[in-house]
């Protein structure tokens, strides 16, 4: 039988595929959350998906399975810990260059997209019947349809786009059934954070843009040994505690709302 799936990126598209299914409007039965690691993902995002979608759905009937990298020793590896370990030269996030580009990044395909390909491959996909895997790309973001890297056996398809429904949608849809909406999701530490994200995280949140700040200072270090040019988490070309200062207090509702791994395959 083939497998009928949502990428769970724990953001408001992909929520409001979820609830779709469990309310039977599309046909799929089981959500993929990809956690890149409980010291990566944003604590928000994490208990989102734990403390309010996994036991909603579950008392529904419709699972939400967690996924995690794990290495041939059997261990757990978490994007953190790859950018954190000692003698590491792996620049696996799309931090900035001195022209504030972001470079290049393996993240997404090796904590998302490699982890969820793994479990529908051992679960029954194959190139003969792949899974069909819903997306959580919205009308707002059609352009993105179709760069998503696909394996031979699985088969993206788009019902937000068939419903023709934006992100603003998705969330009214997701306030009526759950009376809340879930936060951004991504990895706190993301160089694609815009700078209100990152200004709103140091007002808010100073314990993450500090270990923010701390990730930006050893991965500089490393490239200063070797004899290259420094990296930063935003487009300044500055240590990110300079170019970022703390936001001031906004009124609920207004300000950027982006869900940076919402489809569960950030931007890819």
């Amino acid at each position: 039988m083939t497998i009928r799936s949502i990428s769970y990126g724990g953001g408001v598209q992909s929520t409001a595929l979820v609830l779709l299914a469990i309310e039977g409007r599309i046909d799929f039965d089981v959500a993929l959350f990809a956690n890149v690691g409980d010291d990566s993902e944003h604590p928000g995002t994490l208990h989102w998906v734990r403390e309010v979608m996994q036991p909603y759905a579950a008392e529904r009937g419709f699972p939400i399975h967690e996924l995690n990298r794990i290495k041939r020793t059997g261990e757990v590896e978490t994007l953190w810990g790859r950018l954190m370990k000692e003698g590491s030269r792996s620049l696996p996030i799309p931090v900035r260059m001195s022209n504030g580009a972001p470079g290049k990044r393996s993240c997404t395909a090796d904590f998302k997209i490699a982890v969820v390909s793994k479990w529908l491959k051992a679960n029954g996909a194959s190139a003969k019947d792949p899974a069909l895997v819903a997306i959580g790309i919205s009308t707002d973001e059609i352009q993105r349809v179709g760069n998503k890297r696909v394996a031979p056996y699985e088969q993206p398809v788009y019902p937000l786009i068939d419903f023709g429904w934006d992100r603003s949608r998705c969330a009214e849809y997701i306030q009526s059934v759950l009376g809340v909406v879930p936060p951004k999701s991504s990895c706190f530490f993301c160089p694609f954070h815009r700078p209100q994200t990152w200004a709103e995280m140091r007002r808010d949140e100073p314990d993450l843009f500090a270990k923010s700040q701390h990730l930006e200072q050893v991965l500089n270090e490393r490239l200063t040994v070797l004899g290259k040019d420094p990296v930063w988490l935003t487009r300044f070309n500055m240590p990110i505690d300079v170019a970022i200062g703390e936001a001031q207090d906004m009124l609920p509702g207004f300000g950027p709302d982006i869900d940076f791994c919402d489809e569960g395959y950030c931007w890819s």
